[in-house]
């Protein structure tokens, strides 16, 4: 009978250390999940920041206006466009779609 309550006392040991590192393991867990959570709300909040950058950013009138202002930039014309043309032949000699003659 000695023998088998050592044998339980043992097992018993046995699992109250397995419960403990357990326990603990599950607290570590719990701590990185709300450390990760945590991170990803900040995360979120800062994308939805970069977001509203970006529409705000990418107004026409925002890039036209510093476009002029900024580069000197002003819209072509037709009187400013220049066409360049490939070895000397004008748009009247470029290749059609297949099977088609010029």
């Amino acid at each position: 009978m000695t023998r088998v309550n050592a044998l339980l006392l043992a097992v018993l040991v046995v699992c109250a250390l397995l419960l403990v590192s357990t326990q603990y393991q599950a607290r570590r867990l719990h701590v990185d999940l709300e450390a990760a959570q945590d991170t990803t709300r900040k995360l979120e909040v800062e994308w939805s920041q970069l977001q509203l950058d970006q529409a705000s950013l990418s107004k026409h009138a925002l890039i036209d206006s510093a476009a002029r202002r900024d580069l000197d930039m002003v819209p072509a014309s037709p009187a400013r466009t220049e066409y360049l043309t490939f070895g000397g032949h004008g748009p009247d000699h470029l290749p059609g779609p297949a099977g088609s003659s010029p």
